[in-house]
């Protein structure tokens, strides 16, 4: 059987080599973006949904995670522009992008001066991203202690602190995306923190874009209050909330998310 989202190397750029899986189909295209640690493999429930029922999609290794090339220095912008890039070469106009936790901010960032159909931002903010364990965990792994997940017990463990549901999805997610052993994800990550959407710039988004926030009760990273704040702060946002999901809800609940997405097409379809 055929996994699609192995997908190819892609040279982006010079020095840029992306890890890119593309299905052509029904436009306007899906595009993921995954978040930090994280790699193309997070999507895999709703990448094979909206395949299967002829959607045009695209999910990819952001530089510096997976199995794509890192940059020499991190920037959002940098992530932003290697994402026009990609569109341009995939002929993907005015996509949806469906982003998940520190994708979300580079999904605003670029919907601010690209034209998107709509956006749907699962688990992820426009400030104060950083808990305040992250920091110091980060440097601590990226300086050295990311070796310590060479023995599959601390590999085993963290798995079970990441989520607390079972079943083959949540497994498979985990076994997809292992802590990495390599330092390029940890690096990356420095650019959230301190970010705030808000501040960063005062240029508006082109147009009203319809937005779908999705929130999680046992994530302690992006909660409820969060989630509708980040929704009302948009004209067209929405929000659903998953009292029972974690920060891995893309996983946990697929079949929720996967359906409330499509619901979500429909309704901006029908508007168009």
């Amino acid at each position: 059987m055929t996994d699609y989202l192995k997908g190819e190397l892609i040279n982006l750029r010079r020095k840029v080599d992306l890890q890119v899986s593309y299905h052509a189909g029904t436009k306007p295209g899906l595009v993921f973006l995954h978040g930090g640690l994280g790699n193309r493999f997070n999507w895999r429930s709703q990448y094979e949904f909206f395949s299967d029922r002829h959607r045009q999609v695209l999910a990819y290794d952001l530089a510096g995670h997976g199995q794509s090339s890192a940059y020499d220095r991190y920037s959002v912008g940098r992530h932003c522009r290697d994402l026009t890039r990609l569109l341009q070469r995939y002929q993907i106009k005015s996509p949806i992008l469906c982003c998940h936790s520190y994708g979300v901010p580079l999904g605003l960032e670029w919907a601010r001066y690209n034209s998107a159909t709509a956006l749907v931002l699962i688990a992820g903010g426009t400030h104060d991203l950083a808990p305040w364990w992250e920091i110091p965990l980060i440097k601590f792994l990226a300086w050295g202690g990311r070796h310590l997940y060479r023995f599959p017990k601390v590999q085993s463990l963290t798995n079970r602190l990441s989520s607390n549901h079972q079943g083959k999805k949540i497994e498979q997610f985990l076994a997809e995306s292992p802590v990495p052993l390599e330092p390029h994800p940890y690096e990356a990550l420095e650019i959230f923190w301190g970010y705030n959407f808000w501040q960063r710039r005062q240029t508006p988004m082109k147009k009203k874009i319809p937005i779908l926030v999705i929130s999680a009760g046992q994530d302690s990273m992006f909660t409820k209050q969060m989630g509708q704040e980040l929704a009302n702060s948009f004209q067209l946002g929405q929000h659903l909330h998953l009292p029972e999901a974690g920060h891995l809800l893309i996983a946990e609940y697929p079949q929720v998310v996967n359906q409330a997405i499509a619901n979500f097409i429909d309704r901006v379809n029908s508007v168009d």
